[in-house]
């Protein structure tokens, strides 16, 4: 018997919002990436600082550009990446 493989589609592929500048008002951003992400707002800035750091992960794609919409507003650069699918196998 032959193995094969299956490739699910989806109606939406798992977005990420990715905080790529934290920019001059790093504390405002470290606010609403603990808004967004329930962490402590030391952590909160610790990940602000990291960059580039994935603040959601596996959301919608409408979530995430809430999200960017949101780490914009108060100065920092963010952008929405879509998860690569997965590899077919040959």
């Amino acid at each position: 018997m032959a193995e094969g493989y299956v490739t699910l589609v989806c109606d939406d592929v798992p977005h990420d919002a990715v905080l790529t500048d934290p920019g001059t008002r790093v504390l405002d951003v470290a606010h609403v990436v603990r808004r967004l992400t329930g962490l402590s707002l030391w952590r909160s800035k610790v990940l602000a600082m990291q960059v580039p750091a994935v603040i959601l992960d596996g959301v919608q794609r409408e979530d995430a550009e809430a999200a960017v919409a949101a780490l914009r507003g108060v100065g920092a650069q963010a952008e929405v990446r879509e998860q690569p699918g997965p590899r077919s196998v040959s």
